[in-house]
């Protein structure tokens, strides 16, 4: 293998193969180096293996960062159209489905493979199997990275070794120690994306509910989401609650509204109209799992007939199902992560080329920089607007 190129990206995720196909296509001498034996594992497993690969409505309100306008440029440059353009050329079928998220409509390894054909035909290569463990910058301004034996020059160094999240799919901190090494301040990366533990108390309380599911809006001050929450074995989970944990510090409460669409008083005044003779715990058991009822709602209010339900009680009752407040004990961390909150920070990289500011030469993308995506399609249309525009200037 040759030990001299253009560009090194470090990762074959979803950002280095863009990036290294993108870069290749302008006639630069590209090499993607990958810890793993097959690359884009991550997009492998996005969205149950249909992969979720980006969103109809992306904008910078959609990601967590320190610099919340730093994903504009490269979303504006690189956006949704673009990524369904080149899925088009590939000849992959896609469908929308709920909150604008869009899948491929048989499998993740489509996309994968699409990247992977890109980076072929633009003339990079891609080696498998190469843990980088260190890299240096030598005396001409040129980087080394070195790893299992062997050492490879280059001028224009791409680090694009994702978070901590998915540790079974090989993950790398490379990037981190980089950026330390070079003195580029990192936000101290946590899970993001990640379902809640609960106290020892509420977790004995909630456990026996594992495998519920309700429709709920999770809010956390000024933030909130409408989707499922799911009860597990260890705390709670779901769609709603996979989106509120990218805002969540520990000692937070989450509030959640079991009854999203109705107030609890239209439908105890429905009741009264019709009969009102049934007790609160039958009602309630018509709308939300009867189990989860039981479990929540104090017993004297669920023995009381529905029309005797006095103004008191009416209140207190509104007020624990539409506005429940739990306060997680953790996360389930990186093991069941999705991403990784924080990262590189982006005051110290160019928002348009991606190059640190400080280490001429020297590219952050993707999942290591202080960006993260709402769950949906933004993390990995973040991917391919970050590789397609660090493409554009290594």
């Amino acid at each position: 293998m040759n030990t001299e190129y253009d560009v090194v990206i470090v990762g074959a995720g979803a950002s280095g193969l863009m990036c290294g196909a993108e870069s290749a296509r302008r006639g630069r001498s590209t090499l993607i180096l990958d810890a793993g034996n097959r690359p884009g594992r991550k997009i492998l497993v996005s969205g149950g293996g249909k992969c979720n690969f980006t969103n109809t409505d992306v904008g910078p309100e959609h990601y967590v960062s320190r610099n919340p306008h730093f994903a504009l440029s490269a979303l504006s440059r690189f956006g949704p159209q673009d990524i369904l353009a080149m899925a088009a050329d590939h000849e992959i079928r896609w469908e929308e489905r709920e909150h604008g998220r869009i899948f491929t409509t048989e499998s993740s390894a489509l996309i994968r493979d699409m990247l992977v054909e890109n980076v072929h035909g633009a003339g990079a290569l891609l080696r498998s199997s190469f843990p980088a463990d260190a890299v240096n910058k030598e005396p001409d301004g040129r980087f080394s990275v070195r790893g299992k034996g062997a050492s490879i020059r280059t001028s224009s160094l791409v680090l694009a070794t994702g978070g901590l999240s998915w540790p079974q799919l090989t993950v790398s901190p490379l990037g981190y120690k980089v950026a330390e090494q070079f003195g580029i301040p990192v936000v101290p990366p946590v899970s993001g994306l990640v379902p809640f533990t609960l106290e020892p108390a509420d977790k004995k309380r909630f456990g026996p509910l594992t495998g519920i599911a309700v429709d709920a809006r999770v809010s956390l001050g000024e933030v909130s989401f409408r989707e499922n929450l799911l009860f597990t074995h260890r705390g709670i989970s779901g769609p709603a609650i996979l989106q509120i944990s990218n805002y969540w510090n520990p000692g937070d409460f989450i509030e959640i509204d079991l009854l999203p669409d109705t107030p609890l008083s239209q439908i105890m005044e429905q009741e009264k109209r019709s009969s009102g003779g049934i007790s609160v715990a039958s009602l309630l058991g018509r709308i939300l799992p009867k189990r989860l009822v039981q479990e929540l709602v104090p017993g004297e209010i669920l023995g009381t007939p529905s029309a005797q339900l006095n103004s008191a009680g009416l209140e207190r009752l509104s007020n624990l199902l539409h506005g429940w407040k739990l306060r997680p004990s953790g996360t389930e961390g990186a093991r069941t992560a999705e991403v990784t909150l924080g990262g590189v920070d982006t005051a110290a990289v160019s928002s348009k080329t991606f190059e640190c500011r400080t280490v001429p030469g020297l590219y952050f993308i993707g999942e290591l920089l202080d960006v993260t995506g709402r769950l949906g399609g933004y993390n990995l249309q973040w991917a391919w607007s970050s590789g397609w525009c660090a493409g554009q200037s290594v």
